[in-house]
């Protein structure tokens, strides 16, 4: 079958409750993908922060292998080595304490509005109000969806769960004016994601800090896409120079197998047994690429080259600047990149997509990209070609 014909199934099977793009992909290796028709494509995307590095990596894919041979699955009543081992390893690298793992990030996002809820009862009388930030994305579970705040993925599903209020991101006035008396923990990406790419200042977060500290709150950091060295750390929170009491964790994770972590100091650790569970919780498969992806992460030079390469895609847009009217400016930490511009993004990303490149139209007018960490150079300028010469038509 080709693209055509599988689109056409797939249009009739699949449930419309995502805008999805007229591609079938049947094939991927490293930063290229391949559609039913054997179409070639520059990956700028990894599926969403993903694919780290790459498609089909060798060490990931074999891990996974190799793990499906001795063990996938026996429930939560007992413990699995790599379970452990992937828990020890996220502590140590975060130097948090606890970790509980998901299925996704809306999951994880979840226990951890749960859990601020607890923490607020038995810590601090009572408290429940969770503060979030305006144009934040948490996932789309009825929690999750819940402390999002974007108007427009909560209309149809009204009521929400109460007990939410929302502050204009970097405006740290607007947060002590949100912050009340049954306030117990606040929630935020420190780049915004679905947003639009948004990095936060540092005084807005050492403020946030502050009153954290002064109130005894939670400080909760949703590091599902920018965790794992996306912004050229391994965590974005390292850019500020504080520790939060909260992460959250997915994406790359589980190596393209479904797995959201909850990690917890020992300030929030407030979970009994009973208090909350998942029957997989990620699984051994996705343990096993987890310990995989993070030896990967982990080795000598690769934030080095998440940041150089970030700063030469920002270079090189800045360097296209006088030539293509259309590009208003961009924004980002290391690969998680956001193009602005001063047309629709929409089409550019349907026009980047018929020449070959993947990339997303985050916002009504700018283009995110999430390239691999290991994209080569060759790699990278023939996505940035193609969408320099898509650019110059608009």
């Amino acid at each position: 079958m080709n693209n055509a014909s599988w689109l056409k199934l797939g249009q009739d099977v699949i449930m419309k409750n995502v805008g999805r793009l007229p591609v079938v992909f049947s094939g991927a290796s490293g930063s290229k993908l391949w559609d039913a028709d054997g179409k070639e494509y520059i990956d700028f995307l990894t599926g969403i922060s993903v694919h780290n590095f790459g498609h089909c990596h060798p060490d990931i894919t074999a891990a996974i292998t190799k793990q499906a041979e001795k063990i996938v699955h026996v429930s939560n009543y007992f413990y699995m080595e790599e379970q452990i081992e992937l828990a020890r390893e996220l502590a140590k690298l975060t130097g948090l304490k606890n970790v509980f793992f998901a299925n996704s990030g809306a999951e994880a996002n979840e226990a951890a509005v749960k859990l601020a809820r607890k923490y607020g009862k038995v810590k601090l009388g009572g408290k429940y109000e969770i503060v979030t930030a305006a144009k934040s994305f948490h996932g789309r579970t009825y929690g999750a969806l819940s402390a999002t705040g974007q108007p427009k993925y909560q209309e149809s599903f009204q009521p929400i769960v109460p007990g939410f209020k929302y502050a204009e991101y970097n405006n740290l006035d607007a947060w002590k004016e949100a912050i009340g008396e049954n306030t117990c923990a606040i929630m935020l990406e420190l780049v915004q994601g679905e947003g639009g790419v948004n990095p936060a200042k540092p005084e807005f977060i050492a403020g946030l800090v502050e009153i954290c500290q002064e109130k005894n709150l939670l400080f909760i950091v949703d590091e599902i896409q920018t965790g794992l060295g996306r912004t050229g750390r391994y965590f974005a929170y390292e850019h500020f120079g504080f520790k939060p009491d909260v992460v959250t964790l997915a994406k790359m994770l589980g190596g393209g197998i479904p797995c959201g972590a909850l990690l917890v100091n020992e300030k929030a650790n407030v979970f009994a047994p009973g208090d909350h569970s998942t029957t997989v919780g990620g699984g051994a498969l996705a343990f096993a690429a987890g310990l995989a992806g993070l030896k990967l992460l982990q080795q000598p030079g690769v934030l080095e080259e998440v940041r150089r390469k970030g700063q030469y895609i920002m270079d090189t847009w800045e360097s296209w600047k006088k030539e293509i009217p259309v590009i208003a400016g961009y924004r980002g930490l290391g690969l998680m990149l956001a193009l602005e511009l001063t047309v629709p993004s929409k089409p550019v990303m349907l026009s980047c997509l018929e020449a070959g490149l993947v990339v997303n139209a985050v916002t009504d007018t700018a283009i995110r990209i999430l390239p691999a960490f290991n994209i080569t150079i060759e790699e990278l300028n023939e996505g940035l070609a193609i969408m320099k010469e898509v650019l110059k038509e608009y």
